[in-house]
């Protein structure tokens, strides 16, 4: 069953991530191995190269995938970064071991060379080489797997490839999608690896005695490291281009369940009433990369909640009023960001503290206000936004003068109503209409001091793209309130807890309206 849903998609996915992976790792080769024989002859660069390539390697990949969607041209969001990225990852061990198997060769050897007459660059190419090809050889294994590994977090940022089954499987708690995602690339590593090790025994024979650098100068690798760099890109941009088409546009989402229902909805809706294509560039990240994305015009549209662009985009103090906080939300939007701001399309999701049905019973507590004499003793999960946000867990604490005895341990959405439920942790702050909420037996605590704003569901598009394809607003307009609480905790019950795939929860939900 779970083939038959998601086969096909495998299939694709795993092309994206091979893909990914073959152009990073051939631009990581051909710009680390001539810098690893650079700084054989220049013993200078070898350190400050060495450190720049080992402080690369101590950064979090999450975080250069994060940083790289502000960069021009190289940045944003989609393949490119991703590459970028996964190129950076895979330089240390080929520069590293280009360096270390050339300086590894024995001095008399390249003494007796010398002796017989030859030049620099003959000693390079026809002994240094040949002899070092090994432990080069070994540097691309260990870089090819880096890149396999690293190549999954790609899909935080619409990269694609595997790492989309694994964000998706943790967002809505799904082992199946997360194997889905990691079996998969475990195989591609384990057979990257195998291939890899059989041509470096083929290649490191005693009757090999030249390689391919027997043919090119010096500088020439030069050349081809630039050129081979501009043509990936290039080639990447004009793939993009071409897949999507003039008549394509891009939807968004962030990285948890309902947003990618949403997200679906928007896009089936717009390729029923439109001619128009969709390309789907979903779980991306938290907030600010979808704002940022649709901003910059790597997607065209997405849907927020009105008490989050509120506080966290356009840095407002939470209140209780929905108008009100449309209409400012809607201004700001239009006017600083040249982004159009929908109608609702129906239902509020407010961020909902979580408990144990059992312990709320045993305690008996029902609002946040009652809760808060226990936070000494209970231990917290809050997601990062949660834990950072104006209308997050800083002012929350303070309205409601709650007091954990040790801080708040930061989870990803998709695991904290599991380690709620395993009592890893006591409360969670989590989402109203999460569909795990009723299916774990879990209880969500009232906010009697009504502290958090409304979060009404609004579609936020680019303008410029509503200018030049205005059948998409008439098309999302369809959508005003039509969903409701209800509705959609039970599509996100559907998704988390029966596994359905979002396309057909989708497909069945717009057949009912």
């Amino acid at each position: 069953m779970f083939l038959t849903d998601y086969g096909s998609e495998i299939l694709l996915r795993t092309g994206e991530h091979l893909i990914l992976v073959a152009i990073a790792i051939t631009v990581a080769t051909i710009v680390g191995i001539p810098l690893g024989i650079l700084i054989t002859r220049k013993p200078k660069l070898a350190q400050p190269i060495l450190g720049f390539a080992n402080a690369l390697q101590t950064i979090p990949s999450l975080a250069i995938f994060g940083f790289l969607i502000s960069v021009p041209f190289l940045g944003g969001i989609g393949k490119v970064p991703a590459i970028v990225a996964l190129t950076l990852y895979a330089l240390l061990p080929l520069i590293r071991n280009t360096y270390i198997g050339i300086k590894s060769v024995d001095p008399a050897i390249i003494e007796a060379g010398r002796g017989m007459g030859m030049t620099d660059r003959q000693l390079l190419l026809q002994v240094e080489i040949p002899l070092a090809l090994g432990v080069i050889l070994a540097g691309v294994r260990v870089a090819t797997v880096i890149c396999v590994g690293v190549a999954t977090i790609a899909a935080a940022i619409g990269g694609g490839g595997l790492g989309v089954f694994i964000f998706r499987g943790i967002a809505t708690v799904n082992n199946d999608l997360i194997l889905a995602g990691a079996i998969p690339a475990a195989f591609i590593a384990l057979m990257a690896d195998f291939f890899l090790g059989w041509l470096e025994k083929m290649l490191t024979r005693r009757k090999i005695r030249k390689g391919i650098f027997n043919r090119l100068p010096i500088w020439g690798l030069a050349v081809l490291t630039l050129v081979a760099i501009a043509l990936g890109l290039i080639f990447e941009r004009a793939t993009s281009q071409i897949n999507l088409g003039q008549n394509t546009i891009i939807i968004g989402s962030k990285n948890f369940t309902e947003q990618v229902i949403l997200s679906e909805i928007l896009a089936q809706q717009i390729e029923a009433k439109t001619d128009l294509k969709v390309d789907r560039r979903f779980n991306l990240g938290g907030t600010f990369i979808c704002h940022n994305a649709v901003k910059a015009g790597e997607i065209d549209g997405y849907v927020e909640y009105t008490g989050t662009a509120f506080t966290t985009i356009i840095k407002q103090k939470p209140i209780a009023a929905p108008q009100i906080v449309y209409e400012r939300v809607k201004a700001s939007y239009e006017q600083e960001f040249n982004l159009t701001v929908m109608p609702s399309l129906g239902f509020e999701n407010t961020f909902a503290l979580v408990i144990r049905h059992e312990d709320a019973e045993k305690l008996n507590i029902k609002t946040l206000s009652e809760a808060a004499q226990y936070t000494p003793q209970w231990r917290a999960g809050f997601g990062y936004e949660f834990l950072t946000r104006e209308d997050g867990y800083p002012g929350l604490a303070k309205a409601y003068d709650f007091q954990f005895t040790q801080p708040p341990q930061e989870m990803e959405l998709g695991l904290i109503y599991q380690a709620l439920a395993n009592k890893k942790v006591d409360i969670v702050a989590g989402n109203s209409t999460d569909g795990l909420i009723p299916v774990l037996n879990l209880f969500i605590l009232e906010d009697d001091k009504k502290y958090f704003p409304p979060y009404e569901a609004v579609p936020i598009f680019n303008q410029n793209t509503l200018t030049k394809y205005p059948q998409i607003k008439e098309a999302i307009a369809q959508l005003a309130s039509q969903i409701t609480a209800e509705e959609m905790q039970q599509m996100n019950y559907r998704v988390d807890e029966r596994s359905m795939p979002v396309k057909q929860v989708v497909t069945e939900f717009l057949l009912t309206k």
